[in-house]
């Protein structure tokens, strides 16, 4: 393993190419070094043996250097990116290191320089990178209190800022942006808080400065200050930003001409959604960690990748603002009139990502299929600006300005590039024949060199008289003119010897040595004047880069626009209404992916939430839908702080503030938390955490203790919520202690899910209704879920002596203390299901037909009594 080394003279022992190369690891010492010699990218030493690990090549040795021999292992260059992606995907950085010197030239081993480093957080490369995610570099910064974070993905050229006080919102903020690396001084409080966070990168504290950070931005941004940014008093985020930035320009050796605003995310604009929330609600991973049977994955019918990348945006941030809510809203309405979205979808699919093309033509690395997707995507802008001139809705209007059109773009792009172009430049034949007349000479020389000297052959031929002249090429001596000695009496003026053969003389004409010194560099030179002309197609299209991605940006919510037309009318889905009046108001709500996967007709319900009914307590069967229907009401009051349609019959939804999820059960193993430790900390954060204007799902607090615990740690955050916060509450518990809870406390309801039982098996109804449930049914759940019938039998057994007891011990604390209002029978009705033989024996017996009057009404007296006792 090669060791640190910071002096020249530690290199003296190695030869000199070797001496290159470890100046250059010595400046990467925790990064794979891919150093180009010839036609491969090699890694030495300790890289050699990670990367034939990682990547499962070969590691052989090369020679010996300093007197040892030198690990080694390869990948050919031209397939290298396929290599790099493999290792970036598995979390390492490489640093790629070019040749830059002339071997013709050069004396001792060739230069080299670092390109670029390519790591997890800084990809633009489209091999490296999923289309429907954002990839994300997050720095983060804390001064005093403040909590700084600036993100910026580099594909698309998105950069903001964003600035925090509580750490349990900023941990949510990294939640919600997932960063493929996130950076952080070395010397921060912060890094203790982030622990081993995947693609946590420490850096040297000197990077976090605040002057330096501001300077830096407004150098890139080229502003005086940052107030036009709204961000100039924002020390902590600045200084976050100022960090990404330098982080990003050391990794692409690049000065980031598509990074051209900077953006403020303001915290209370948004609806806040913790880490727990967006893993039980499922927007787009489900609990397993895949993309199936998500939320995004149901809306997601977008046209295009950026399309794609803004839903989840928009998913993981609901907004607050009823203004631009409104706005959206009003966009998929008109969409959705005459069919419009139907029109639209085909005229927007050709857009592509043209997000990250544009930044791959800013960075210099856009490919000819970008160029050529890009022209794609320019062609059909006309076409659908006069569509878009039907929808007259505010929002629609802006983006179809923004959209605009760029006809000298688009005609310069069908002129230059071929209508389906190579993959790469590297072997040319990119440039379309007629756009460069010094390109087509060129390649004319290289391809038609055959037919040129035919003609040239029969011209002198005919000028000089002589039938027998040939026209040749000769490795060593070029092209020349060959003519027998007997017939070089008499030759025109211009030939000019060249070779003395035994038989013959060669000659070369001024024409002829011009045509060579053409010819023969004719392909080197085409290729070279073909990178040239797409090197400055690039730069003129940068030219334009501003409105290209406001172009880009608009067409990428038009998509998404388009796309929530589109499902409101495939789902049926409907306008909720929306406004500041606290209160959520569902008829005939429905889980949008459970109604999509399901086997059977689901079965909608309905909600009322308002300032005098705050709190749903709600019991019913294990499978009977307590988690489906509060997961539902979280979506359809997520997905309309979007602007999207809801599935619903019809909604009126008051802005929330936050929704908070305490459902289902997982330990922390790594964390050293038990699954009740997981679920305290999670309702601690709900109990901290949540307002009046919050919406909270709670399911089976207290279940991960023993019973009097957990009935206790229940009532106690139920009444706490209820008293104290008056946030909007579903409930869900099998404490069925709980129901009484609506005859002590203003706005808490009980309602129920609803289930049959039919000879000994369940029926899920999957209806809410009003007040409680009476039983759970858990040993008939145990049974359809395939739970042994012995094992049955025996709970009932068992079942029914722990009722004897709780009716005996009941019994005896009622004796015992019968002036005590407040006690009631342990686990009520919810697992102890009451005695009615007799009663059931006596209405057997009854004949209706029989009964006279006065018989009916004494048989009702009988009953009472029966049931009393």
């Amino acid at each position: 393993m090669v060791k640190p080394v910071e002096t020249q003279d530690s290199f003296a022992s190695h030869t000199p190419m070797m001496q290159q190369y470890l100046r250059i690891k010595a400046q990467h010492p925790h990064q794979l070094v891919f150093y180009r010699m010839g036609d491969f990218y090699e890694l030495f030493y300790e890289d050699a043996r990670k990367a034939s690990r990682l990547l499962d090549i070969s590691l052989t040795a090369r020679g010996k250097s300093a007197g040892d021999p030198i690990p080694m292992a390869g990948v050919p260059f031209h397939a290298a990116e396929g290599y790099i992606a493999r290792l970036v995907r598995q979390g390492e950085s490489v640093v790629i290191c070019e040749q830059v010197g002339d071997p013709a030239t050069s004396k001792g081993p060739m230069e080299r320089e670092v390109a670029r480093i390519v790591t997890p957080g800084t990809l633009t490369d489209e091999a490296f990178l999923d289309e429907r995610r954002d990839n994300l570099l997050v720095a983060v910064h804390q001064q005093g209190q403040a909590l700084g974070l600036a993100q910026m993905d580099l594909s698309s050229g998105r950069f903001s800022v964003l600035e925090l006080d509580s750490e349990e919102a900023f941990l949510a903020e990294l939640e919600r942006l997932q960063p493929a690396e996130l950076l952080c001084s070395e010397d921060s409080a912060l890094s203790q808080l982030l622990g081993k966070r995947k693609g946590l990168r420490l850096q040297a504290p000197w990077l976090f400065d605040f002057a330096q950070a501001q300077q830096s931005l407004c150098q890139h941004f080229q502003v005086k200050n940052l107030i036009g940014f709204g961000c100039q008093d924002l020390e902590a985020a600045i200084t976050a930003a100022g960090c990404l930035l330098h982080y990003a320009r050391e990794t692409q050796r690049n000065q980031l001409p598509h990074l051209r605003r900077l953006s403020l995310e303001q915290k209370d604009e948004a609806l806040l959604l913790d880490a727990a929330t967006r893993r039980n609600l499922e927007l787009d991973l489900n609990l397993q960690g895949g993309r199936e049977n998500t939320l995004a994955e149901i809306l997601d019918h977008c046209q295009t990748p950026m399309g794609s990348r803004l839903l989840k945006r928009w998913l993981h941030r609901p907004l607050r603002d009823l203004e631009r809510l409104t706005l959206r809203q009003e966009a998929v309405r008109c969409l959705l009139e005459d069919g419009r979205h139907i029109q639209l979808a085909p005229l927007i699919k050709p857009a592509g990502d043209c997000e990250r093309i544009l930044s791959r033509v800013a960075l210099g690395s856009a490919r000819p299929r970008d160029l050529e997707r890009l022209r794609a995507a320019l062609q059909t802008l006309p076409q659908l600006q006069s569509a878009l001139r039907t929808c007259t809705v505010d929002r629609i209007q802006q983006l179809s300005q923004e959209i605009a059109e760029f006809p000298e773009l688009c005609q310069l792009l069908e002129e230059a590039i071929l209508d389906t172009p190579p993959v790469v430049i590297r072997e040319g034949g990119v440039i379309r024949p007629g756009y460069d007349a010094e390109l087509d000479e060129l390649r004319g020389l290289s391809e038609n060199a055959g037919e040129y000297l035919l003609a040239l052959e029969q011209r002198e031929k005919e000028r000089s008289g002589i039938p027998s002249l040939k026209v040749g090429y000769n490795r060593v001596h070029g092209y020349y003119i060959e003519l027998s000695r007997s017939q070089t009496q008499e030759l025109p003026a211009d030939y000019i010897r060249r070779q003395t053969l035994k038989n013959a003389e060669r000659y070369i004409t001024p024409e002829l040595k011009a045509f060579e010194d053409k010819a023969l560099s004719a392909k080197s030179r085409a290729l070279a004047r073909e990178k040239l002309l797409y090197e400055e197609l690039l730069t003129r299209l940068a030219e334009d880069l501003g409105p290209l991605q406001m172009c880009a940006a608009a067409l990428a919510e038009l998509d998404l626009l388009n796309t929530l037309a589109e499902r409101a009318e495939t789902l049926d889905y409907v306008a909720p209404h929306l406004s500041l009046e606290p209160g959520i108001w569902i008829q005939g709500g429905r889980h949008p992916v459970v109604e999509r996967v399901t086997q059977q007709p689901f079965v909608a319900n309905d909600l009322k939430l308002d300032s005098t009914r705050r709190m749903l307590i709600i019991t019913g069967p294990n499978m009977g839908g307590k988690s489906t229907y509060m997961r539902q009401i979280a979506l359809i009051t997520l997905m309309a702080q979007i602007g999207s349609y809801v599935p619903a019959r019809s909604a009126h939804i008051g802005l929330v503030d936050r929704i908070f999820t305490r459902m289902g059960s997982s330990d922390d193993l790594a964390g050293g938390r038990s699954t009740f430790m997981v679920e305290m900390h999670e309702t601690a954060n709900i109990l901290n955490n949540a307002t009046a204007q919050s919406l909270v799902l709670m399911d089976e607090v207290g279940r991960g203790t023993s019973t009097f615990d957990g009935l206790s740690l229940a009532w106690s955050c139920a009444e706490h919520l209820a008293r104290r916060v008056q946030a909007f509450v579903l409930f869900a518990t099998h404490y069925f202690e709980l129901t009484s809870l609506p005859d002590n406390l203003e706005g808490v309801f009980n309602v129920h899910l609803t289930a049959l039982e039919h000879q000994d098996h369940i029926i899920f109804m999957h209806e809410v209704r009003e007040g409680p449930a009476s039983q759970s049914y858990g040993l008939q759940v145990a049974r359809l879920a395939g739970v042994p019938t012995e094992v049955i039998e025996q709970a009932q057994k068992r079942l029914y002596e722990l009722e004897n007891q709780a009716k005996q011990s009941a019994t005896v604390t009622l004796e015992s203390a019968p002036h005590s209002p407040t006690l009631t029978p342990l686990q009520s009705d919810l697992f102890i299901e009451a005695d009615h033989s007799k009663l059931k024996h006596a209405l057997a017996e009854v004949n209706p037909d029989e009964l006279t009057p006065k018989k009916a009404l004494e048989l009702i007296y009988e009953l009472k009594d029966l049931l009393k006792n």
